[in-house]
């Protein structure tokens, strides 16, 4: 009896060092299953945060009533943090989040010539600087092409809604002929997100390309200089503008 009993708390004092052992598993990964017992469904929630580079689709863009044809992307960083929660089924899972966005980004272009330019006249330079402020709600589904232990490598895409902030976005458009320029941006926004995954215990790294689906401008309204005798019905929209948001991100985040 007595020994019985040496070997119960032997046993007792050995079983949480093995488990301490154990090697971590990825979030949704089956542990080993008694028989006749279902493991449920599990659900993470984690947090990340990361950097952006945009890229704006610019087409119908006009100045002065002259199509601008080609146009000069010049990236800058911004950033974002988000919440999610991802519910695993398998191999597979689906993944809403909410993320608060500041998205950067430069074009610049060459101001075509007046009808009286003088034939060595040469083009200037104009430029649209954007920093937008969202509030982004993307629902993903992710698919784990290696899923063994503390590790896996995901493919994922789904839709997103795009909440514009417009009163706290900037955007100033430089050396244009007309005064006060005010671009409105439409509030709600689609994309599709496509990206990759890789996750290593509860720490991941995310990459992944948002599409926007329409253009984000809404309006442009400006003044006309004061020396400017052209105002007339022909000429009220001297600036047309539409552009598509397109973002490539980068992102570390942890499970809870």
């Amino acid at each position: 009896m007595e020994l019985r009993r040496i070997l119960m708390g032997l046993y007792l004092l050995a079983f949480p060092a093995m488990m301490w052992g154990q090697t971590p598993v990825v979030p949704g990964t089956a542990g080993k299953e008694h028989s006749g017992h279902h493991k449920e469904t599990p659900v993470n929630f984690g947090f990340k945060g990361g950097f952006t580079s945009s890229l704006f689709l610019v087409s119908q863009f006009s100045v002065n009533g002259m199509p601008i044809d080609e146009v000069q992307n010049n990236y800058k960083i911004g950033y974002f943090g988000s919440l999610f929660m991802r519910i695993n089924f398998d191999r597979h899972f689906l993944q809403p989040e909410i993320s608060y966005n500041i998205n950067r980004c430069n074009i610049t272009f060459e101001k075509p010539l007046p009808e009286d330019a003088s034939s060595g006249a040469l083009p200037e330079e104009a430029s649209i600087t954007s920093s937008i402020h969202s509030i982004d709600i993307p629902v993903i589904y992710g698919y784990n092409f290696i899923k063994e232990g503390p590790y896996s490598l995901a493919v994922f895409g789904g839709p997103k809604v795009r909440y514009i902030w417009d009163r706290k976005s900037d955007i100033d458009f430089e050396n244009f002929d007309q005064m006060n320029i005010r671009e409105r941006l439409r509030p709600l926004n689609l994309s599709f997100t496509v990206g990759v995954s890789v996750t290593i215990s509860r720490v991941f790294f995310d990459f992944r390309y948002d599409m926007g689906l329409h253009n984000i401008s809404k309006s442009v309204t400006y003044d006309m200089p004061a020396d400017n005798n052209a105002a007339n019905e022909n000429t009220k929209n001297e600036i047309r503008f539409h552009r598509r948001d397109n973002v490539l991100s980068f992102s570390f985040g942890v499970f809870f």
